[in-house]
């Protein structure tokens, strides 16, 4: 190219091979087709099995005694809750999840898979990626072909029942096989795997574009099973997302079956014609709830679409209950309002959904709670899903009869107010953070704190002193700084504020600037064991302060919670009205508010508790469905004497645009507008 300066490093030739040179001479003179087999090229003879018979799906047929036999399926480990387990993970961080984990007022029904907005750092956007996996070892051990076959089919059907479009997935395969050597009985068992998943991938024209295998899975006489569990991913839109509890009493729930031929294999001009269909009728919100039929068949899907609310199920009375157990994977049940928006694709009406509590099936009832008792029992001993505390508690009330409405605090005319936001190591939500304050109408200053030696260490000091010097707010964000270690939770952001420099401009803030302070989580920690809430300023802590300690339940606690009001002391709350109600996300391990009955009096006199956990009747509760970490009175927020500074263990601050939509309620509490709205 013209004024372009080139070097010729190599050339494209006819011959299928790989030549280079080294001063003239040939050093490497090798075959394509030796580089492809990586250099080992063995061959080896495969023998595909037939399976077994009778085929694997006639052992789920419905046998005498219906009723015992609906609630021991639910209680097969291939269906049973795995709550417990669930909510030990992080599933709101990042503000980003479309879909909770488990939905409805209950927050018992599960999702199919996961929905998850594209992060952005800034504004809001619609587009968001859907991930599913299917997998069922006992039909891959049958047939290897039919167990990856209906892995992939799976994981498609779910992305449609969330409301993807199947046209759009890419998979991603994960394979995992017994040693195989040279026995030709095995080699045919990944071969026939293999054959299966590309059998659907090419009939539906969607490309698996990752992967792994293993081919190691044996330890002496020990196997795995023949494993390809389907992962699918879809880029979809928000509005588009829809999730499986039932949400209306008398809907029409439906069957859409997928015609399958006598060697179980789908017909899929069929598949694709109804998937499109269901899509078009999502997207037109003709379907108010769907969900792909899976291990425990339709009895364990309607069981699990029934609780997330609380609504009742009648099976039609001439309903054909023989296959309600088959877990005939690519049909979808869909709860429906007009049968007519059905008219192009064909259906079965399994029943309607009632107001009673229970599930109706060959004129017996079968109690919601009972459904609830036996599909959380299997792994209760293993993953607890809650854990109560005892005792007598008290409901808060405090109205602030000095002063019904905070005055603001005036700032230079045309200013934003300035939110100070530390990045200590371990924390992880001060993007979150700062986004509503920035919403809000704040400036952020965000400061990470280097501690990789002592002169950053040093260093951090005394900007993080600058910093606050010119804020109107400290906030102190979320997350397990240090790993929360040693010795609990927010020791190392205590230490940071307690350093000379830091305290000074801290208090200056708070006593000579009408400044704010919030501590939500990990801040809360920070903030209560500096005194700050306690007294409003930084002291040495005793041993009977109130503290934040391990959840009673003895691990990490993610879920949503119902909170309200319970003082209208703080500026922070100043856009709420006391008694308020509030679904807030919770995400922790040591949330457990915990002090001794003086100081609870003297927190209620002060009007210091801000926020209680509440039940369905919105009183104070000790159920660990309601308080799941068992705090002392409920309580779920507490300020300092005057209002100003706010701890809170609810991330009130992961909020957004259609997020949560399987969670009912009002999620913003608007403290940070408030924040932001004291100074004027």
């Amino acid at each position: 190219k013209e004024n372009l300066e080139c070097t010729k490093v190599a050339e494209v030739i006819e011959e299928k091979r790989l030549i280079m040179t080294w001063r003239g001479k040939k050093i490497l003179n090798i075959s394509r087709e030796f580089l492809d087999t990586n250099g080992v090229s063995q061959n080896t003879d495969i023998l595909v099995s037939e399976p077994d018979n009778p085929n694997y799906f006639v052992n789920f047929k419905n046998t005498k005694d219906l009723e015992y036999k609906f609630l021991k399926n639910l209680e097969d480990i291939n269906v049973s809750s795995q709550k417990g387990l669930v909510e030990m993970f992080d599933s709101t961080v990042g503000a980003g999840n479309v879909l909770m984990p488990f939905g409805g007022n209950n927050k018992l029904t599960p999702i199919d898979g996961m929905v998850s907005k594209i992060p952005v750092e800034k504004g809001d956007t619609k587009t968001c990626t859907i991930m599913t996996h299917g997998y069922d070892p006992k039909l891959a051990i049958w047939s290897p072909y039919h167990g990856a076959m209906f892995a992939v089919i799976s994981s498609v059907a779910k992305v449609v029942a969330l409301g993807g479009d199947y046209k759009k997935i890419r998979l991603s395969l994960q394979e995992y096989f017994e040693r195989l050597n040279f026995d030709s009985k095995k080699w045919g068992k990944p071969f026939g795997a293999l054959l299966g998943a590309y059998d659907v991938q090419k009939n539906l024209n969607v490309p698996a574009i990752g992967g792994k295998d293993s081919m190691s899975g044996t330890f002496k006489d020990l196997n795995v099973p023949p494993t390809l569990i389907s992962f699918a991913v879809c880029v979809s839109k928000v509005d588009d997302i829809i999730s499986p509890e039932f949400k209306k009493i008398d809907s029409s729930i439906v069957k859409i079956s997928i015609k399958k031929n006598k060697y179980l294999t789908p017909d899929y001009e069929d598949m694709k014609r109804k998937y499109d269909k269901i899509h078009e009728l999502i997207a037109n919100k003709n379907i108010l709830s769907a969900s792909a039929i899976g291990y425990g068949g339709e009895a364990g899907s309607i069981s699990k679409m029934c609780l997330g609310n609380k609504i009742g199920f009648n099976f039609n009375e001439n309903y054909n209950l023989e296959n309600i157990f088959v877990p005939t994977y690519g049909d979808l049940i869909l709860e429906v309002e007009d049968l007519n928006n059905l008219n192009e694709i064909e259906y079965e009406l399994l029943g309607r959904t009632t107001k009673n509590d229970f599930i109706s099936v060959n004129n017996k009832n079968i109690s919601l709670e009972e459904v609830k008792k036996s599909w959380e029992k299997t792994l209760e001993n293993i993953f607890r899903i809650k854990e109560n505390h005892y005792g007598e508690i008290k409901e808060f009330k405090y109205k602030n009869q000095e002063n019904s409405k905070f005055k603001s605090i005036s700032i230079v005319k045309g200013e934003k107010p300035k939110v100070f936001i530390p990045v200590f190591p371990g924390t992880n939500c001060e993007y979150d953070t700062g986004k509503v304050f920035e919403e809000a109408g704040g400036e952020l200053i965000y400061q990470v704190f280097k501690n990789q030696s002592s002169k950053d260490i040093e260093e951090s000091l005394k900007m993080m002193s600058k910093n606050i010097s010119s804020s109107n707010i400290i906030a102190i964000p979320g997350g397990f700084s240090a790993g929360d270690e040693p010795d609990g939770s927010g020791k190392f952001i205590t230490s940071v504020f307690r350093n000379p420099y830091v305290t000074h401009s801290v208090m200056d803030l708070i006593k000579n600037r009408d400044g704010l302070m919030i501590g939500i989580c990990n801040g809360f920690q920070a903030l209560i064991k500096l005194g700050l809430l306690q007294y409003g300023e930084i002291t040495d802590v005793k041993e009977n302060f109130p503290t934040l300690t391990y959840n009673k339940i003895g691990r990490h606690v993610s879920t949503f919670v119902k909170t309200k009001i319970t003082s209208d002391l703080s500026p922070w709350y100043s856009e709420c009205s006391l008694d308020d109600i509030h679904y807030i996300p919770v995400s922790h391990g040591e949330g457990r508010f915990v002090a001794n009955e003086d100081w609870i009096n003297r927190l209620e006199k002060n009007g210091q508790i801000s926020t209680q956990y509440v039940d369905d009747n919105n009183k104070p509760s000790y159920d660990g469905e309601f308080n799941p970490n068992g705090s002392n009175h409920a309580v779920e927020s507490i300020t300092s004497p005057d209002g100003r500074i706010l701890g809170k263990m609810g991330h009130s601050e992961r909020i957004g645009i259609n997020l949560y939509k399987n969670v009912p309620g009002n999620k913003n509490q608007r403290i940070f507008e408030a924040g932001i709205n004291y100074f004027r």
